[in-house]
């Protein structure tokens, strides 16, 4: 699914109510995007005038004919793949963060390619375990790992992106996991990126990187295109680096009325985190609290999609996916019980573990939707109807060994690996919905959408000795929405919407619900009492407008109430990955949007402001007991009202982008986001306080030293600032000379996910027809 301009069919009931040229998403939100900073050209302008153009965006996980701009119902944002390219952004979500409104990234793992997104204060993360509100789609297939929900953007070939569109609040017709929103990503294909490139840079952290690109038409109906890259990168920090391998082709068949895509793509990546550190070690920012702690994820997919114009007003539109993927990940932990006496009587003297996991998935399934553009009642009328499934295997197997740590807190390994897990799961997911948009008439339309979720989660034990693990889980609802627009001119639009989500709780989660019988997560299931399914429902109101041919603008003021939110519970404190899963009452994101650009000149503008009060709105109890508040047990009270760790209430963000020659750019992007509260500190009572807010400044250049050849270069953080983006409450167990192991002097402390220090870097690409 994709923003796009569309050629229309002679009958689309749907007329341009003016002659201004759009770019997809820019009149929705004032989106802070490079590109936008060039001007159009007179000589454009001028055709666009003589030949309007129907500019539509795509509501459904499948395009099929789209709704009109003026006719949707939220404030949509659309990144262009140029745009990631001309800001060179080293992964899609450092762009998302520097660009767009709402959204803001946390860094737990301590790896670049593997950071949590936060949009309106839901997530989409690679952290298995982590709640997971957001629904993530490549070409209409939708890519939250089926074990977990989790979302690899290191998996996404970013060079292949042709737009990433966000579609805010619990929009139904995206399906499971749309609590607060969707981001649909869509690729390039040969016949509109026709040429090829070759591109390679170097700099800070021993960054090399290489990519070549090549799209073109054979004949008269085919089209063809191909990427691929190479990225070696020794991290910032100790024990952080990358190293990623990706492509991606597409293979094209287009006539009339058809439209056939066969698409693939691969990535082989290997990811080392430096995990979050105490503040004690904050005299060495560059150290890893305990290390290894690897990833390595690998995938494969064949995407069959197609669609097909019966006439100018019926159209139908498919696809059929297979989807392999591979993660492997060896971490190394601290034995939270060294020291302690077991029940034979017997200290444990075990200081260490290291834990590995492996998860195998492959998952397929098939979607077909049908618009129809007809008259209702003499008026303007747009029906689609669609039906999903998706299934998935998945088996995990985890095992542990017993280690010591060293001088450098490594861990070196006692015997093999004993295994504690083998689960295998399996996931169904039926899905129909329906989207119909209704026009009163010029000025006013409604939207009417709903879809009716069916979920089933089965696991089994496959080691014979945990029957508990077994379970098989279903669950199923209808979520409405209903939306209306008000165009009083062409460069004015205000609308309001009120829409429902669900996400049902992943395998897991349901594997590890047992508050008697807590697993270490993500490298342990015992048990699966049911949870209950979360329930999102959204309100939003907002207006977006033009200002004469250069200023656009955008506003939102939304609310999402979930009840059922589910929590991680620690069970020896907020760093443990001991605990269990549970539903915790009822959470609340509300929130404010504010987004402008305009030109001057040779000079481009694009800011934005977001507010964002997310809290939570039930009392409960969690285990928090390196919380200076916790009780004698260890247990702290979460009230209705107090903040939800990690979400920071205002980011303000500017995008300056100046052409000053006709071959030379230069842009910067300004970002401010203040304080958040750590993990652990659902009350917001721990005495350690909340992690700092931060101000960065990012700069960009490119020279087009030739047609063919251009060089370029950016500096991340240009003013070196020391900040940190994520913190959790934890023990620290090494307080001995240097950092060592020593858990007789333990110390509660915040756990900071720092950010990276200054970074240069160069390249140059050379392009070709």
């Amino acid at each position: 699914m994709k923003s796009m301009t569309r050629k229309a069919p002679p009958a689309h009931p749907f007329k341009p109510r003016s002659a201004l040229r759009l770019c997809f998403g820019s009149a929705l939100a004032g989106l802070t995007a490079s590109a936008w900073a060039q001007a159009e050209p007179a000589s454009e302008a001028v055709v666009t005038k003589e030949l309007p153009s129907i500019i539509v965006v795509g509501t459904t996980p499948l395009l099929g004919v789209g709704t009109p701009l003026e006719k949707v119902p939220a404030n949509v944002q659309t990144i262009r793949g140029r745009d990631i390219e001309q800001q060179h952004s080293p992964t899609i979500t450092d762009f998302m963060s520097n660009n767009t409104v709402s959204i803001t990234t946390n860094d737990a793992q301590g790896n670049s390619s593997q950071t949590d997104i936060n949009y309106r204060g839901f997530t989409a993360s690679p952290l298995l375990g982590t709640p997971q509100g957001l629904s993530v789609f490549l070409d209409g297939v939708r890519v939250n790992e089926p074990f977990g929900d989790v979302v690899n953007w290191d998996l996404i070939p970013q060079a292949a992106i042709n737009t990433i569109q966000l579609i805010p609040g619990s929009n139904p017709t995206f399906g499971l996991n749309t609590l607060g929103g969707a981001v649909v990503v869509s690729t390039k294909n040969g016949r509109s990126n026709p040429g090829g490139n070759a591109e390679v840079s170097f700099g800070s952290f021993g960054r090399k990187t290489a990519q070549i690109e090549q799209g073109g038409v054979i004949g008269s109906n085919l089209d063809y295109y191909f990427t691929a890259n190479v990225s070696n990168d020794n991290g910032w920090a100790d024990h952080n680096a990358s190293k990623l391998r990706q492509a991606f082709g597409k293979l094209r068949y287009t006539d009339a009325d058809t439209t056939i895509s066969l698409s693939m793509g691969a990535a082989d990546n290997t990811l080392d985190g430096s995990q979050t550190i105490p503040r004690s070690f904050l005299d060495n920012r560059h150290q890893a609290y305990t290390f290894p702690d690897t990833n390595e994820n690998q995938v494969g997919y064949l995407t069959l999609s197609g669609d097909h114009y019966f006439s100018p007003n019926v159209q139908l539109s498919g696809n059929l996916y297979y989807r392999h993927y591979r993660n492997k990940n060896t971490s190394s932990n601290v034995n939270d019980n060294f020291g302690e006496v077991g029940d034979d009587g017997v200290i444990d003297d075990i200081q260490a573990f290291n834990d590995q996991s492996v998860i195998v998935t492959d998952s397929y399934g098939g979607s077909l939707q049908l618009t129809l553009l007809n008259k209702l009642l003499g008026h303007d009328n747009q029906l689609v109807i669609g039906a999903a499934g998706d299934f998935a295997n998945s088996h995990f197997t985890q095992a542990a060994q017993q280690a010591f740590f060293t001088d450098t807190r490594a861990t070196v390994g006692i015997g093999g690996f004993e295994p504690q897990t083998d689960a295998k799961t399996r996931n169904e997911n039926w899905g129909i919905y329906f989207e119909n948009t209704f026009s009163f008439n010029e000025q006013w339309s409604m939207t009417l959408a709903g879809r009716y979720n069916w979920s089933k989660a089965v696991i089994g034990d496959e080691s014979g000795v945990q029957p508990l693990l077994d379970g098989n889980h279903t669950f199923s609802r209808f979520n409405p929405a209903i939306g209306f627009n008000w165009n009083p001119t062409p460069a004015f639009t205000a609308y309001a919407t009120y829409n429902e989500g669900m996400r049902s709780p992943t395998a897991i989660e349901l594997a590890c619900a047992d508050p008697a019988a807590p697993c270490s997560l993500p490298n342990d299931f015992i048990a699966d009492p049911d949870l209950q399914p979360v329930i999102s429902k959204t309100f939003e109101v907002g207006a977006r407008g033009r200002i004469g041919n250069a200023t656009t603008w955008s506003a939102a003021v939304y609310s999402t109430n979930l009840s059922n939110d589910i929590q991680f519970v620690s069970s020896q404190g907020a760093a443990s990955t001991l605990g269990y899963f549970q539903n915790v009452g009822k959470t609340r994101r509300q929130g404010l949007e504010l987004a402008g650009r305009t030109q001057y000149g040779p000079l481009g503008i694009a800011a934005s402001y977001s507010y964002v009060n997310a809290t939570y709105r039930s009392t409960w109890t969690e285990s928090s007991a390196s919380n200076s508040s916790a009780d004698a047990d260890g247990n702290i009270t979460v009230h209705s009202g107090d903040r939800i760790p990690g979400i920071p209430s205002n980011t303000i963000k500017l995008r300056l982008d100046y052409a000053a020659t006709p071959k030379w750019n230069v842009g910067t992007n300004l970002t401010y986001r203040n304080s958040i509260f750590a993990r652990g500190d659902e009350d917001n009572q721990d005495s350690n306080g909340k992690i700092a807010g931060y101000f960065l400044i990012d700069l960009d250049t490119t020279y087009n030293v030739t047609k063919q050849l251009q060089v370029f270069g950016t500096v991340k953080n240009l003013l070196n600032k020391k900040y940190s983006t994520f913190g959790i409450l934890g023990e620290n167990f090494f307080n001995g000379p240097n950092h060592t192991f020593d858990s007789g002097a333990t110390t509660n402390e915040q756990f900071l996910g720092l950010g990276a220090p200054r970074g240069v870097w160069v390249g140059m690409r050379y392009s070709w027809l």
